[in-house]
């Protein structure tokens, strides 16, 4: 049975936390966190939250948008605080997209001082001065970042 001591007032959780009381509430109208309300409508989380909001925080910190957090955390049952077995199974499924995001990441630093990846580094290429500019017919953004093969057409 859960008792009165083992919940936080929402200053505390943020404190204990490290974010905001905005941010809790913010989590908790996304359904990422919840609480329960106390005599005056005052929100109280129960302290097994704060590791809850702590996978919140790293998972951001990785880069992981909220939607991609919650749809994670709607993997557990009940809406329960994560165990260690549930993170591992979690941090193994992020896992997967950390490595993308690795060699993403490898390929920009290895690709940017020589090219911003559109060409427009090069006059020769920049659609301000080149109206055949194929990296534009790739479509927008940094085509050649994005994965796409440098263009060799007229003028090249």
């Amino acid at each position: 049975m859960k008792k009165p001591e083992d919940y936080l007032a929402i200053g505390d959780a943020a404190k204990r936390s490290g974010v905001a009381t905005s941010t809790l509430r913010f989590y908790e109208t996304r359904g990422l966190i919840h609480s329960i309300r106390v005599s005056g409508n005052h929100r109280r989380y129960h302290r097994a939250m704060l590791r809850r909001i702590s996978i919140i925080r790293v998972a951001q910190t990785l880069g992981f948008s909220l939607r991609e957090i919650a749809a994670a955390l709607d993997t557990l049952p009940d809406q329960r605080t994560p165990t260690k077995r549930d993170w591992e199974k979690l941090s193994t499924s992020w896992g997967k997209q950390l490595d993308q995001r690795i060699t993403d990441l490898q390929n920009l630093r290895d690709k940017l001082s020589g090219c911003i990846g559109c060409g427009c580094l090069s006059l020769k290429r920049c659609t301000l001065y080149n109206s055949d500019d194929g990296a534009a017919g790739l479509g927008a953004g940094p085509r050649y970042l994005l994965g796409d093969e440098p263009w060799s057409g007229p003028g090249d």
